[in-house]
Formats: C-alpha cells, structure tokens, sequence
C-alpha cells in the first residue's frame, strides 16, 4: 500500500518536482496560460501518484487534492494570477477555505528544438489562514488597532465594496470583532469567481509563518 499524502510530502515532492528539468515538445508555441498550467498540473499529480496514495479531486470544493484540504495553482510569471469559485464575501476576510500549492513558471520556446522549456521560478504553500485579500485584512487589523468598533468596520466593508448585502456585511462585522483575521497574502479581485493575483507571494523575501517557500 502507498502511504497517504501529508503536507509535508507534498512540499517536498513539488520542491524536487520544480528543480528536475522541465522540456516539453507538447507546449512549445502553447501561449493559453490556462492549458499550459492544465498539462502541469497533471504531470505532477502524476509524480504524486507514483508514491502516494491520493483521494481524487474533489469537484463540489473544487480541491485537486482534498484529503489535505490543498488546491493546486499553476500561473505564469508574466501575469501570476489565477481564478477560484466564489463561495461568499467571507472568503476575502478569512480566507479560501484550503491550503493552495502555488506554482509559478517562465516559459520559453526553444525554436531549434522544438520545445517549452519552463523554469520554476517561484513555489510555496500558502496556509488556509494567509489566503485572504492583503488590503482588506490590513485595513480590518488597522481599524481595530486603533480602537476601531464595529461601526468602523461595517463603513470599511462597504468603502471596499465587499460582496453581499446588509445583512452578511453586519453577520461578518459581529464575527470580525470576535475574532480579528490573519493578515492575507493574496490580491483577491471581486468578480462571479474570485480572481487571485499572487505577485505578494512571488516577491515575498521575508519569512511569513503560514508561508513556506519551497523555492
């Protein structure tokens, strides 16, 4: 039997995985970041599969891997951003909900080979509790750090036009009093899916607990 996957094996095998060599006839001239990132993806749950026993993806959460509540992310240095389903407003304040595995890669078309050759140029798990949007958790941890009450952070909430109506801005004030978030490191832009920009994470030189970069 193989053994299950932890977290800990998870960050080790994408550590070997970014630094082995990344050659791939198949992608070259591929320019649809989506479909690049799609065929990385599945190489590496491959990998993963070769040495672990993996639960299969979970379609209702969304997650590529479920048993350790991590969803895998693959963008491009370029524009390292990606998309997630919109669950509720709360998201943006307390997080996603999982841990993500990001990855993020240069490509380059090699003419005379005919071939992508992609470069990791950034890895990290990133914790369920730093998911959340940097400028709306630093501005909520501002506020309260001044003495801000619950009316600050209600006007806050509708300054940054965070999703929903009266009734969950007032839910999620009430919550936000009890219990302050985590400072985020994501950019999360409201849309119908969330859209996630991780140029923090990419840039990230200081050492974050909740952030392991892995390279």
């Amino acid at each position: 039997m193989k053994p299950v996957l932890t977290l800990s094996d998870l960050i080790a095998a994408a550590r070997t995985f970014c630094l082995q060599s990344h050659r791939y006839p198949e992608l070259f001239g591929v320019t649809d970041g989506k479909a690049v990132g799609t065929f990385i993806e599945h190489g590496f749950r491959s990998r993963l599969a070769m040495d672990y026993s993996l639960e299969a993806g979970n379609s209702a959460l969304g997650l590529d891997l479920p048993s350790i509540e991590t969803d895998i992310k693959v963008t491009s240095l370029r524009q390292p951003q990606s998309s997630c389903p919109f669950r509720s407003a709360r998201q943006k304040v307390y997080g996603l909900g999982y841990h993500l595995l990001l990855f993020v890669y240069d490509k380059q078309d090699d003419p005379q080979e005919r071939a992508a050759m992609l470069n990791f140029v950034s890895c990290a798990v990133i914790d369920k509790n730093r998911t959340a949007d940097y400028q709306t958790t630093r501005g909520i941890l501002e506020i309260l750090s001044r003495d801000g009450n619950r009316d600050d952070i209600l006007a806050f909430l509708a300054d940054r036009n965070l999703p929903g109506d009266e009734i969950i801005h007032n839910t999620l004030a009430d919550e936000i009093m009890q219990l302050p978030p985590a400072l985020g490191y994501l950019t999360i832009s409201n849309a119908l899916q969330w859209r996630l920009q991780y140029g923090r994470i990419v840039g990230l030189a200081e050492a974050v607990p909740g952030i392991t970069k892995i390279i």
